[in-house]
């Protein structure tokens, strides 16, 4: 299975199981984390952890899948956006507290994982990207999430330069919480876990509709949708399309400036 559910008493490990393919997604998988996060949240447990097998946390969306949303037209790109905005909404909102456990690559929509989830751990060997802007469209669905723990500033030069983001950095820009070694990350998993147990189920479910409140930055039905039409228009516009061709021919895009 590439998504695989455990519960350890009143703890929930959603865990991507690929890792041949380096836990990419497609919308198979996306549905399955729907549904995984869901159940994870309606049930009598306490909290969730969002993990993933191998070296690699993901490397963000499946190659093949890329590759047949760039021959869907925008309104059947807009719908497959919608369920991606889904998944981001419902680890956003999950009835109890969500952490992500990072190692390895974290790039593209993984970061909306990331940053949907309540608490980010990250191994020291972690490294981030938002590499879309180099295909030629924009991380639009995942953006409330990431713009939110990085901040208008910060976001604004990741998303326009597609720098790879170490785990030091990451760690400072406000991306993850904690950044320990590698073989440090269960054990600090475990004393968040820990943490979280101490405290009052129903109060840290409201915790969070406080804090969205507090700053004022709820992700609303209005600019879920303009994401989600904003890739839409990327995907299969002329950019998008010469992007994605560029990408899957491995070739430089017509816009790379030519530096020999």
């Amino acid at each position: 299975m590439s998504v695989q559910t455990t519960r350890r008493g009143p703890v929930t490990h959603i865990t991507l199981n690929n890792p041949d393919k380096r836990n990419a997604f497609d919308n198979t998988i996306i549905e399955t984390l729907i549904d995984a996060f869901q159940q994870a949240g309606g049930d009598d447990g306490r909290v969730i952890v969002l993990d993933a097998a191998g070296k690699h946390f993901s490397a963000g969306a499946d190659l093949n899948w890329m590759r047949a949303m760039g021959a869907l037209d925008e309104q059947e790109n807009r719908a497959d956006a919608l369920r991606l905005a889904t998944l981001m909404d419902t680890i956003d909102r999950a009835g109890k507290p969500v952490i992500a456990r990072v190692q390895g690559a974290a790039y593209g929509g993984a970061l909306g994982l990331i940053c949907a989830a309540d608490i980010a751990v990250a191994a020291d060997d972690a490294r981030f990207c938002l590499s879309e802007v180099k295909l030629g469209i924009l991380p639009a669905v995942i953006a409330p999430y990431v713009v939110r723990a990085l901040g208008a500033r910060q976001a604004r030069r990741y998303v326009m330069t597609a720098e790879v983001i170490d785990a030091a950095r990451a760690g400072r820009l406000g991306l993850v919480h904690e950044v320990v070694p590698a073989a440090e990350l269960d054990a600090t998993v475990d004393k968040l876990v820990s943490a979280l147990l101490d405290g009052a189920p129903e109060a840290q479910r409201r915790a969070r509709e406080l804090v969205h409140r507090a700053d004022d930055s709820d992700v609303s039905q209005r600019l879920i949708e303009y994401t989600a039409n904003l890739i839409a228009e990327l995907r299969t516009g002329a950019e998008g399309q010469e992007g994605l061709g560029a990408f899957l021919e491995k070739r430089p895009p017509n816009w790379k400036p030519n530096r020999n």
